[in-house]
C-alpha cells in the first residue's frame, strides 16, 4: 500500500511526518503523522500510539501535544491516527461536534449509512499497525497505546481486546463507561444498534467486569474538567480496577481541565512511563 508523505520536519533531531494513504478498512484517504526520533542505523524502536478525541484530527496532538523531547530522549516512535474516515463521500451529522466526521469512536459500525465508512476499530487494529510496521524502523513486539477522552476509551478497550498486544496502557481523561453516559450511548447506538450486548466489547469497565484484564494502567484526570462527572465517570473504572485486581495509578490531578494544556503537562511522564515497559 503506498504512501504518500505530506511533510517532514526535523525535531529533538528525529523526524516528524504527515502522511497520507488510501485506506482498504474506511474506504477513504486515511492521514496520521509519525514520529521517529534520532536512532542508530537498523535499530528497531518501540512504538506508543496515541488516540485523540472527539472532533480532533492526527494534527492536534501532533502540534500541541509536546511529546517529541520525550520521544526522543526515550527512543520512541510515536504514532498519531486520525479520529474518524474523512471525505465528500463519507456521511456525518454535520451540526453534532459528538457524531459523525470526528467521532469514530473506534468502533466497527454495523448500521447503514454508518457501516461502510465508519471501521475505525480495523484500520486501528489492523491496518495501520501493518503500515506502520512496513515503513518505520518499528519493534511491533513493543508497543504501547495512549489516548485523550474518547481516544482513552479507544486505548482502553482497544488494549483489553487484544491482550498480549500492548506491553504498556495509559490514558488522559477516559470516557471509561461510554454504555452509560451521554456521547456513548449517542455514537453507540447510531453505530451500532439498540442492542447493549454489542456494545460492552467497546466499553471499558464492561470489558474489565466480563474478564478481560490488564497488566498495569496510567490514568491521568483533572479535577477542573467539566465532563468528568457526566461524561467520564473515572470512579467507575477505579471500581472496576480494583474489584479485578488490575494494578491502576488513576491519578487525579487538582484544577486541571480537559484541554492539551492538561495532556502537555503530563505528557513527557507518560512517554517515560511507556518506554519503561517497552524496554
Amino acid at each position: 500500500m503506498t504512501l504518500e508523505y505530506l511533510s517532514q520536519n526535523k525535531a529533538h533531531g528525529g523526524d516528524q511526518f504527515v502522511l497520507t494513504h488510501q485506506s482498504e478498512a474506511t474506504e477513504t484517504e486515511m492521514m496520521f503523522s509519525v514520529y521517529v526520533p534520532p536512532h542508530e542505523e537498523g535499530a528497531k524502536l518501540p512504538v506508543l500510539w496515541y488516540l485523540s478525541g472527539l472532533t480532533c484530527t492526527h494534527a492536534n496532538v501532533t502540534e500541541k501535544g509536546e511529546y517529541r523531547a520525550a520521544c526522543a530522549e526515550h527512543g520512541v516512535i510515536f504514532v498519531a491516527p486520525d479520529t474518524s474516515p474523512r471525505g465528500k463521500a463519507v456521511p456525518d451529522a454535520a451540526e453534532e461536534y459528538d457524531f459523525g466526521k470526528g467521532a469514530g469512536f473506534y468502533v466497527d459500525a454495523t448500521r447503514e449509512p454508518w457501516s461502510k465508512h465508519y471501521r475505525m476499530r480495523s484500520y486501528v487494529e489492523d491496518e495501520l499497525p501493518a503500515l506502520v510496521e512496513a515503513n518505520f524502523p518499528a519493534d511491533m513486539a513493543r508497543q504501547g497505546i495512549t489516548g485523550h477522552s474518547m481516544g482513552g476509551h479507544g486505548a482502553l478497550t482497544i488494549a483489553l481486546r487484544n491482550p498480549g498486544r500492548f506491553r504498556s496502557v495509559s490514558a488522559f481523561a477516559p470516557i471509561v463507561a461510554p454504555s452509560k453516559v451521554p456521547w456513548g450511548e449517542k455514537a453507540l447506538s447510531r453505530y451500532l444498534g439498540e442492542d447493549r450486548e454489542a456494545w460492552a466489547e467497546y466499553d471499558t469497565v464492561a470489558l474489565i467486569d466480563n474478564g478481560a484484564r490488564l497488566d498495569h494502567l496510567l490514568v491521568d484526570q483533572g479535577t477542573a474538567d467539566n465532563f468528568l462527572e457526566k461524561q467520564l465517570k473515572t470512579g467507575l473504572l477505579s471500581m472496576a480496577c480494583a474489584k479485578a485486581g488490575i494494578p491502576a495509578e488513576i491519578r487525579m490531578q487538582e484544577g486541571y481541565d480537559h484541554s492539551y494544556y492538561f495532556i502537555s503537562t503530563f505528557m513527557a511522564e507518560h512517554v517515560a512511563w511507556h518506554a519503561e515497559r517497552l524496554g
